[in-house]
Formats: C-alpha cells, structure tokens, sequence
C-alpha cells in the first residue's frame, strides 16, 4: 500500500472528451468528458489497477519516463497520482467478522466499562500496523 504516480497519455476526441491510457500497467485505461473528469477518472483507474496489483501480490512495474513515451498527433502525456491506501478505506470497508477468546477477568472489565470490543480491536490494530501504512 503506497502512493504511485504514473503517466498517462492523453488523447482528446473530437466532442472534447479524452481517452486515458497507462502504457505501463497492462488494462489500466479509461475515459473522461473533459480534462477535468478524465484527470479524476484516471487516478480512480489508477488506484483500482494498483490495489489490484498489490491484492493479488503482483510485481508493480516501475513507471516511465514521459520522454520514453511515443505520442501521436495531439496526445499528451500527464502524471496521475494515487493512494492506494486511501483507496482501500474509501471503496473496501465492509465489516468482516473475526471470532477471538479473551481471559474471563479481561471479558468482566471491560463489559464493567462499557468498552466497544470491535472499536477497541481496530484502534489496537491501527496501532499495530500504523508504521507499515
């Protein structure tokens, strides 16, 4: 899970909408009705393809340099970033459910104090993994 940025290659369409292609990162292509949508839906296509990547355990290509680009007529090269981090929280959030055995005393004190057990695990665990994110 990281920050990427990647180059794109711009193609406007006739109707002043865009294609997007990633030359590096193979199926990694979308579209956007003006350079603004096209610029937000290529860091969404991003983050989905590198997530993807990163689900699966695949080797990440490095991306190239826009000099080692080939463009064509009017198309353009831009660097997209993306968090894949932040991806994953905002679209992979659905509650899973884990089974876990705690002592008898522990169960008894924190029921005392009104303690949310699946809110205390996930701020423990952030705190665990925090420094790798």
């Amino acid at each position: 899970m990281a920050k990427y940025a990647y180059p794109a290659i711009f193609t406007p369409e006739k109707n002043g909408a865009f294609s997007i292609l990633f030359p590096d990162l193979d199926g990694c292509y979308t579209c956007g009705d003006s350079l603004e949508d096209g610029i937000e839906m290529a860091q969404d296509a991003l983050a989905l393809t590198l997530y993807g990547y990163e689900k699966d355990q695949r080797e990440i290509p490095l991306p190239s340099t826009p000099s080692a680009l080939s463009l064509k007529g009017n198309e353009f090269v831009n660097y997209i970033a993306c968090d894949t981090l932040k991806y994953r929280k905002m679209y992979n959030s659905k509650a899973v459910k884990k089974t876990l055995t705690i002592p008898e005393w522990l169960n008894e004190a924190a029921v005392s104090m009104g303690l949310n057990f699946s809110q205390v695990l996930q701020e423990a665990l952030l705190l665990k993994i925090g420094p790798r994110l």
